[in-house]
This record gives C-alpha cells, sequence and structure tokens, in this order.
C-alpha cells in the first residue's frame, strides 16, 4: 500500500450546516486559494447570519461529499 492521499475540500455552508458548495483537490496551494475565493465570496450579511468556508483535509475520495466538484 501507498501512502494516504491527502485530499483537500473546501466547504460552504449556511446558517443551518447545509452544504452550499464544495470543491475538492489534491493540490495544496489550488485548495487554499479556492478557500480564500470562498471567503472573499461571502458577504459581510451571510457572514453575520452563520454562513462559514471551511477547509479541511480527507484521505480517501470516499470521504468527500457526492456534491463536490472534484479536481485532480
Amino acid at each position: 500500500m501507498g501512502q494516504p492521499t491527502t485530499i483537500w475540500v473546501n466547504e460552504q455552508l449556511d446558517p443551518a450546516g447545509l452544504l452550499y458548495a464544495c470543491i475538492a483537490c489534491c493540490d495544496q496551494k489550488h485548495a487554499q486559494a479556492c478557500h480564500e475565493s470562498f471567503e472573499e465570496n461571502l458577504t459581510d450579511h451571510q457572514k453575520t447570519a452563520g454562513w462559514i468556508a471551511r477547509l479541511r483535509t480527507v484521505e480517501s475520495w470516499d470521504d468527500v461529499p457526492a456534491c463536490a466538484l472534484k479536481l485532480s
């Protein structure tokens, strides 16, 4: 078996915790740029209401939400 793959998962979640947008990739720089974009695209009203942009890692594509845009 090889080393585990790190998959970067960017998510935008609404105040109820529902996934609004999701992009996953294996490139950390790409993922960080995407996260910054997700953060910048949230309006002040959305942030006040509880919207969040989250960046997390997983080790398997099975752990990435099915609705994610998957970039390789």
